[in-house]
């Protein structure tokens, strides 16, 4: 009887040894299976290919189109979205496939479900950023006459990186005016979906700006007592915005704006940057000295890198630079005036030198990407850009 139950009692505990290690099975695959990318998530690239059903924007051209966005959703190997051109705003659906070597087929359909067109690319990993690019042609649908001309075509991502339901939706301002010869053409981003109620702020903030610029246009464009109508079939003047997403992510938007105009009779165009920062978490617009310690001399920090920067590239370049040490002294000095038109990115803070500032109008606008590195000491940990300083 005792070796009957010692029998039974040795059975049972070889049961339950062997359903632990079955039940702790799955918890250990799973931890390896985190820790390194699967065969689908890896490109000739040698990157790590987009999540399941992460979004990715981009920005980028076909042809001498320069203003196409995109927006893909990749799933494995599937890929769907849409792309529109800025000027037109209308979105032309996308669906189509990415294999293992990083080649893309997208298919373009019509509202009908018409195919339109097709995109045949290569899907690449930026090393650096990490950001995604995709160049190659785009066609006709086979068979369509004229299928055999092809378009090159290159879009590049935006360093967009919101989780949840969260969209990035182009918007438009476009008038025109016959009688007092003008076009206006301002764009801006708006945020939809998530449960944030700070993104109505920031809209409010985006939009704002735009019509602004809009209105200060129009109003300078209403004829004046006395003035003289202007001649039929000359030059009109025109206005336009265009933005660049810098940075967009659950606590930080940063948006940089070109604010282009042309008015009749002037001698060259005008152009300047703008920028808004948003902190998201707190609701709350960032000037400059909110992401630095109190009491730092970050000015003082960004200023002597910039300096420094400018007169490298003008020494690269030699005269045709027409980057005179006297315009960057003043225009990159130590001043919060230098210093209003700033981004912010995952490698630093972007500095817009608006043309005139540090050299001739012919010499164009200048730009400075400020490492992290540069300006740490100055940089308060506790403060936005902390997560980006280690």
């Amino acid at each position: 009887m005792t070796s009957k139950l010692s029998v039974i009692l040795f059975c049972l505990l070889a049961l339950v040894i062997v359903g632990c290690k079955r039940g702790s099975a799955p918890s250990s695959t799973g931890a390896q299976q985190s820790a390194s990318p699967t065969s689908e998530q890896q490109h000739a690239a040698g990157g790590v290919a987009a999540t399941p059903t992460e979004s990715k924007f981009f920005k980028g051209s076909i042809g001498n189109t320069l203003d196409l966005q995109m927006k893909l959703l990749k799933s494995a190997e599937q890929l769907t979205g849409h792309y529109f051109y800025q000027k037109v705003g209308t979105k032309i659906s996308l669906r189509g496939t990415i294999d293992n070597s990083g080649n893309v087929v997208l298919q373009e359909f019509d509202p009908a479900g018409k195919q339109t067109g097709e995109f045949r690319g290569v899907w690449t990993v930026d090393k650096e950023d990490g950001l995604v690019s995709i160049a190659g042609n785009w066609s006709k649908p086979q068979g369509e006459q004229g299928a055999d001309k092809k378009t090159a075509f290159s879009v590049h991502e935006e360093p967009i990186f919101f989780t949840g339901d969260v969209d990035v939706v182009h918007k438009q301002i476009k008038e025109s005016n016959k009688k007092l010869m003008y076009e206006i053409d301002a764009n801006y981003p708006q945020l939809t979906g998530g449960n944030n109620p700070n993104f109505e702020k920031l809209n409010q903030l985006l939009r704002g700006f735009a019509t602004k610029q809009v209105g200060s246009f129009k109003k300078d464009m209403a004829p004046k007592a006395g003035e003289e109508p202007r001649p039929e079939g000359s030059m009109g003047s025109d206005m336009n915005v265009a933005y660049t997403i810098a940075l967009a992510q659950d606590d930080l938007v940063s948006v940089e704006f070109g604010v282009g105009s042309y008015y009749q009779g002037a001698a060259h165009p005008n152009s300047y940057t703008a920028v808004i920062n948003y902190d998201l978490k707190n609701g709350k617009q960032l000037k400059l000295g909110d992401v630095f310690k109190p009491g730092s001399k970050y000015l003082q920090a960004l200023s002597t890198y910039c300096v420094n920067e400018l007169k490298k590239v003008g020494k690269e370049k030699g005269p045709d630079s027409m980057l005179e040490d006297r315009w960057i002294k003043e225009g990159a000095g130590p001043t919060s005036k230098n210093y209003e038109s700033w981004t912010i990115t995952k490698k630093g803070l972007g500095i817009n030198f608006d043309s005139y500032q540090v050299a001739p109008y012919a010499a164009g606008p200048q730009f400075v990407m400020v490492p992290y590195s540069a300006i740490k000491e100055h940089v308060n940990p506790d403060g936005p850009l902390g997560q980006f300083v280690k």
